[in-house]
């Protein structure tokens, strides 16, 4: 029998080679630490809303039961009911509301907006000190009402606890009232708002012989007040109107002859008067316009230039 021989060929030793497939292994690893690393300071620097439609996402929706509408991939609408069946196979789907933007004359009224509410309130806050702080006006702090409304700053002086600002039927103003009032030019005196003037009565029947009512005194009253105003430093270009409304807005409803009701009211007219824009030049509101005038019965005065401000008016004095 012959003999059988195996030759084993020993290949040559491959060295510091050992094939490259580690390599690729480590590229996968170090693309997925990317990858991670990217999503967390993506994640870091979401907002609220950008994460809450991230969590929407990746959320399993309801999915309606109702067998009507097509099913599967190709779900449709629902013929028994409003609204649509998500499809079991359809990607859910992101919304995410986004603010409008804004126009820079938006912006400038936001601005005004806010500058003229902050004048409001400093304007409210030193009246209130100044009465607090005079011992001649401690006493008639109940006399006088700040509030702030859709028309302005309102100011009312009234009558309260047997003090009157006038005396009964007459539009003298009192001395104290004079005194309120110069508080109340200090307070506003450098703020722009154009101002409103408005006279108001009780319900109490009041005529005259000479036909003189409710109608001509809550005017009379209203018009020395813008007098007194003017004499304390007010500019008269600031008045934009001066009215008498007698008894037909009273401040107690449910008690229309409340002396309360008796009152005048001045009011700061919101986006009225001229002030510095933000680059410094004068911004004008369009509702500011011409100073009033003392006199008329709602017609127009001489002047022919156009005004958007609101006319000025009283009844005339018939007595």
């Amino acid at each position: 029998m012959p003999d059988i021989v195996i030759k084993k060929i020993k290949k040559g030793g491959h060295g510091g080679h050992h094939g490259g497939s580690w390599k690729v292994a480590y590229a996968d690893f170090v693309t997925a630490m990317m990858a991670f690393f990217l999503l967390l300071w993506l994640l870091s620097s979401a907002t609220e809303e950008q994460l809450q439609g991230i969590s929407n996402y990746f959320t399993p929706e309801t999915i309606s039961q109702n067998a009507s509408g097509s099913g599967g991939i190709l779900g449709g609408q629902s013929l028994a009911e409003q609204g649509a069946l998500r499809s079991e196979m359809g990607a859910p789907t992101v919304s995410i509301d986004i603010p409008p933007v804004k126009t820079p004359e938006e912006i400038e009224q936001q601005r005004l907006a806010a500058q003229e509410d902050k004048e409001f309130k400093e304007a409210e806050e030193e009246l209130r000190k100044a009465i607090e702080s005079s011992p001649d006006l401690q006493e008639l702090a109940k006399n006088i009402r700040i509030e702030e409304t859709d028309e302005g700053l309102r100011i009312q002086i009234l009558d309260e606890d047997g003090t009157a600002m006038f005396p009964s039927g007459s539009a003298v103003m009192a001395d104290h009232t004079k005194l309120l009032l110069s508080k109340v030019v200090e307070a506003i005196q450098g703020m722009p708002q154009d101002i409103s003037i408005e006279g108001h009565t009780d319900a109490v029947p009041f005529t005259t012989v000479t036909g003189y009512s409710n109608w001509e005194l809550s005017s009379d009253r209203a018009l020395a007040t813008r007098r007194e105003l003017e004499t304390q430093g007010l500019a008269s270009g600031r008045f934009a109107k001066v009215a008498g409304l007698a008894d037909t807005d009273p401040l107690l409803p449910e008690a229309p002859e409340n002396e309360r009701n008796r009152r005048i009211s001045i009011t700061l007219l919101r986006g009225t008067g001229e002030r510095p824009a933000a680059d410094g030049e004068t911004s004008t509101p369009a509702q500011s316009g011409t100073p009033s005038t003392e006199q008329g019965s709602g017609q127009e005065s001489g002047n022919s230039a156009p005004s958007n401000r609101r006319p000025s008016f009283s009844v005339p004095t018939n007595r």
